[in-house]
């Protein structure tokens, strides 16, 4: 019995470091050859094989792969970085703070980077600050500081479109800093209803719709921020279910503030002077503060829609841990490749600019994104948060209506990436054994995206028959 006790020890430790020492060991690549599955659906779909990166894996094998050191054009499976960053950087009860100060005179809205402050959050600062019983201020002072005020990072496409997916980031935010417009139909002859949300004094409405049997002039909705404008002409059929249009601001920290007065007068609390600009001074009086929603939620709020604004303000987010003020989209990319780095990977294996992906200057490999989604995968305090926060196939997201009834649907969480000739896809794909496969595909080229989505798709179905 005393020399069993040593031999049992032994084996168990024996056994947990090949355990160990397996998830550690790099996957050993398999030869395709033309029966091979991946191949067969590419060539069904006339898709050239060398315009794509594919690599599909188990816990210790490559199952499948194509090219897949080559580097790619991502699009915003870039998030999938992002968010092992954040995860890596920011604690898993971390939460943002959007604060209200008062210096007798003056109503301070400090922003805390908070990519999810909303109406709801704007109305929870104003109904605390009514507890105060203060019912007049004169100014308000935005504190946007704790970002630099670079709006439109370099590493950003370099061309404007006023759509909320190329929203302005400002540590001030509101709204996703985007203004929200509803157009539906009314009599036929007369203007159709609009509505601008939030009310406030942010624009002013334009209203030169008509209300038709038949459309003949194609409804149109434009911003001029320069103006303060929003225009909504054009036809709207009688017929016609409820529009929304969402349009960006270009003034995040203004925006605030003209938004927390409009809150504030709904409450009778009137604000006398002037919106503008500034810092909070020392010795100042705390009077309401809005914390965020879980971590866990914001990163669902960026990968099931693939929102740019919150990648970008999370980015800023893991800079600001580190420099306190002024953080900048640079900083925080530099410490997203270095998470990159200490997973092992070189800059022969990826180029982040831009923690959105939306560029054309990233570069990324399936080989070193799936060492990301292992990474990630590994993790037990983590990975239920990555999971919970990707598309989930047939059901939600980006990927509601993509492989509905099928066996993928309900059993694949992936992110999403598109822009022109660029498409991507890349999660995890659950077996009902329990194994969980970890894929990333990249796709450069002129095929058409439809086409090439289908092809993705195929090969994810093909994992789970």
């Amino acid at each position: 019995m005393k020399h069993l006790v040593p031999t049992v020890l032994f084996l168990f430790t024996f056994n947990y470091l090949s355990l160990v020492q397996a998830k550690k060991s790099k996957p050993t690549s398999i030869k395709l050859d033309e029966k091979n599955a991946v191949l067969q659906v590419l060539k069904k779909h006339n898709i050239n094989p060398s315009e794509v990166s594919i690599e599909i894996r188990n816990d210790t094998d490559i199952v499948d792969s194509l090219n897949a050191k080559a580097l790619k054009t991502p699009a915003s499976v870039t998030k999938l970085l992002t968010t092992y960053t954040v995860l890596q950087k920011l604690p898993l009860g971390f939460k943002f703070k959007t604060q209200l100060f008062y210096d007798g005179t003056n109503l301070y809205l400090k922003g805390g980077g908070d990519p999810s402050f909303v109406s709801e959050k704007m109305w929870y600062l104003v109904n605390a600050f009514t507890r105060t019983q203060i019912t007049s201020v004169k100014d308000i002072i935005v504190d946007d500081t704790l970002f630099d005020q670079v709006r439109f990072d370099e590493s950003r496409e370099s061309k404007r479109v006023d759509r909320a997916y190329d929203s302005p980031v400002g540590a001030m935010s509101f709204n996703w800093n985007a203004v929200n417009i509803f157009v539906k139909p009314s009599e036929v002859g007369q203007k159709a209803h609009v509505f601008v949300d939030p009310e406030s004094d942010a624009y002013v409405l334009v209203n030169q719709t008509n209300t038709v049997n038949s459309v003949k002039k194609e409804l149109v909705v434009s911003i001029s921020n320069e103006d303060r404008k929003i225009t909504v002409s054009g036809d709207v059929s009688k017929n016609a279910e409820e529009k929304a249009v969402f349009k960006a601001v270009s003034e995040p920290d203004m925006w605030s503030g003209i938004q927390l007065k409009a809150f504030l007068k709904q409450r009778n609390i009137t604000s006398t002077g002037t919106i503008r600009r500034g810092q909070v001074p020392q010795l100042v009086r705390l009077v309401a503060t809005s914390e965020s929603k879980n971590l866990s939620e914001v990163l669902s709020d960026m990968n099931k829609f693939s929102n740019n604004f919150v990648a970008e303000m999370l980015t800023k987010t893991i800079a600001a841990q580190e420099v306190q003020q002024n953080a900048s989209l640079k900083k925080g990319v530099e410490i997203i490749r270095s998470e990159l780095k200490k997973l092992g990977l070189t800059n022969k294996d990826f180029e982040v600019d831009n923690p959105s992906g939306l560029t054309r200057e990233n570069l990324l490999s399936a080989y070193a994104l799936n060492e990301v989604l292992m990474a990630m995968k590994n993790n037990f305090t983590t990975f239920s948060t990555v999971v919970e926060s990707l598309p989930i196939a047939g059901i939600d997201g980006t990927l509601k209506k993509r492989m509905k009834n099928s066996a993928a649907e309900g059993w694949v969480r992936a992110k999403t990436g598109y822009i022109d000739g660029v498409v991507s896809l890349a999660g995890y794909a659950g077996r009902k054994n329990g194994d969980v496969l970890t894929f990333a595909f990249l796709y450069n080229g002129r095929r058409d995206e439809t086409i090439v989505r289908e092809a993705f798709d195929q090969i994810v179905i093909s994992l789970l028959q």
